[in-house]
């Protein structure tokens, strides 16, 4: 037998490129689907929230003003990453949400898969739902999607990581900036894509990753007024009423939770297009020469 001691990781949140632990000090124990313990994960508090949102605004303006092609990129970067750790991922899952090794396997190359797709969406959104208007009278008038802004995404709580790629990638694939809850029973996928995401080419502040008591972290950022969006994915029915009616305060827009029988199938541009607001810009045209056509 090995006399060496089994070294335990040490899992932190992910905070404005940083692993800071939790400001309260808290800690839960994390089981497997059996009731092992696994690891002991940090507890949020409110101020975790406040110092993830500063966090993801202040990296907004950067992120948003990068080429969309950049962003591909950089979200092509992040997969590269995962299949270079893809075995820890699937003991992960597997340990997380009690699937055998093949199935785990199954999940994780799923959302690797997922994280491409995304990536190849980032540079074609625009063309898809923007363009030129028609308009009665001399005047260009083209309309453009732009980000909405930081975006607050509650991770769905039963995939705990095909599900998270999921809501997560759509939301920075166009822009925006998020501060994500992670899965209250399963976060250490989560906690771990933090870290592949701190070494890829995603700025610091991007994505921000928070553990702990879903409805605990969820409701101040709900009614944080720096937030301008909340996806609900990981809400119970109860919670996502009382979120609901917070965000109505500085009238965020809400993505209600959804129904998703199987998170292995093609998503479509339906979360794309969630926290995508359009700018429509007119503009006069001119005539050219004695003709007097116009361009």
């Amino acid at each position: 037998m090995s006399d060496r001691l089994n070294v335990l990781k040490t899992y932190k949140l992910y905070v404005g490129g940083k692993f800071p632990r939790s400001e309260s000090g808290r800690v839960y124990e994390v089981t497997d689907a059996k009731g092992k313990w696994l690891a002991n994960a940090p507890q949020s508090s409110r101020k975790d929230a406040r110092d993830a949102v500063v966090a993801a605004r202040k990296a907004f303006g950067g992120w948003a003003g990068a080429t969309a092609y950049n962003r591909g990129q950089v979200l092509y970067r992040v997969a590269e990453m995962l299949e270079g750790r893809r075995a820890q991922f699937v003991h992960e899952v597997a340990d997380a949400e009690g699937l055998s090794k093949s199935k785990a396997a199954e999940q994780v190359d799923a959302a690797v898969d997922r994280w491409v797709w995304y990536a190849g969406w980032t540079d074609k959104i625009a063309q898809v739902v923007g363009g030129g208007n028609p308009v009665a009278g001399p005047y260009f008038n083209l309309s453009s999607p732009e980000p909405t802004g930081v975006v607050a995404v509650l991770a769905p709580q039963e995939s705990s990581f095909l599900g998270l790629v999921s809501v997560l990638a759509p939301v920075i694939a166009t822009g925006n900036t998020a501060v994500v809850v992670t899965s209250e029973r399963s976060p250490l996928p989560a906690l771990s894509l933090a870290e592949v995401l701190a070494t890829s080419d995603v700025p610091g502040g991007v994505v921000n990753v928070l553990s702990g008591r879903t409805a605990e972290i969820a409701t101040p950022l709900a009614s944080h007024q720096d937030v301008n969006a909340i996806d609900l994915a990981g809400a119970d029915e109860v919670l996502a009423k009382e979120l609901e009616i917070a965000a109505a305060d500085n009238l965020k827009r809400v993505l209600r939770p959804q129904p998703v029988d199987d998170w292995t199938a093609t998503p479509g541009i339906d979360r794309l297009t969630a926290f995508l607001e359009t700018k429509t810009v007119w503009h006069p045209t001119g005539s050219l020469g004695a003709s007097g056509s116009a361009y």
